[in-house]
């Protein structure tokens, strides 16, 4: 049988922001979306990264299993990880057969209910633990402008995350004068609230630590005028969001 290669674009051995505990993270190579203040601009191409079977991922992450404790394990981020499915798939079917707690990072951009896609999809929710969600921006227009893409799908997801009783984290990045408005957080509040298993809600200031990476690439940075968001603008989106 033919083994499923993963293009990795790099990986964190001691991740403690990206799921439950202290957790091994894997970031995959590509993405289809082009966010504004995207601060791993290195990852959208679809070529590059290192090609490695999942056994081999897994046996490197293992080697780390002391630190993870009880709650502790994989995460597997990007890029956008649901491109490379049938790998993410492949991974966390071998972490499950060893007890392993896992989890994804994504913003859902490749979702789809049709096709072959959808039927992974299901296989995938069987073995992943948490999913943590990206909502880039909750007016498809916004989001269009903010990303390049629809949101609609991303919060089909959601919406199928929540039918189908898996654990859901919303991420949401704080950036002043795009997603720092309190009309647009009320109704991304809204929205999360018809989901029935989101366990928690983190507010991410928008940084600019990545800019470096667009000046290296050669890529324009459009938001180079924008100041990182103030604590009390971080606080309010925290409360109306019902964040911790």
């Amino acid at each position: 049988m033919e083994k499923i290669l993963g293009r990795i674009h790099s990986v964190e051995s001691f991740g403690s922001a990206d799921g439950p505990g202290i957790r091994y993270i894997v970031f995959l190579q590509g993405c289809n979306m082009r966010c504004k203040y995207c601060h791993n601009p290195d990852t959208w191409k679809f070529e590059g990264g290192q090609l490695l079977p999942a056994q081999e991922v897994l046996q490197k992450a293992i080697r780390y299993k002391a630190y993870w404790k009880n709650n502790g394990g994989i995460t597997v981020s990007g890029g956008e990880a649901l491109l490379q499915i049938d790998f993410v798939l492949e991974l966390f079917k071998l972490a499950k057969e060893k007890g392993i707690s896992t989890c994804l990072d994504t913003s859902g951009s490749a979702f789809t209910r049709q096709g072959s896609f959808y039927a992974k999809f299901e296989e995938l929710m069987k073995v992943t633990d948490v999913f943590l969600l990206d909502i880039k921006h909750i007016d498809d227009e916004k989001h269009r402008e903010l990303t390049g893409r629809t949101n609609e799908n991303i919060l089909d997801m959601a919406k199928c995350l929540s039918e189908h009783g898996k654990k859901i984290w919303i991420r949401h990045v704080l950036v002043p004068q795009i997603t720092d408005d309190d009309e647009y957080l009320k109704q991304l509040r809204a929205f999360i609230d018809t989901l029935k298993t989101v366990e928690r809600v983190e507010v991410l200031p928008y940084h600019t630590l990545g800019v470096f990476k667009w000046e290296n690439l050669n890529i324009p940075y459009e938001l180079k005028d924008i100041e990182p968001p103030t604590t009390e603008r971080i606080e309010n989106a925290k409360k109306i969001l019902g964040a911790i």
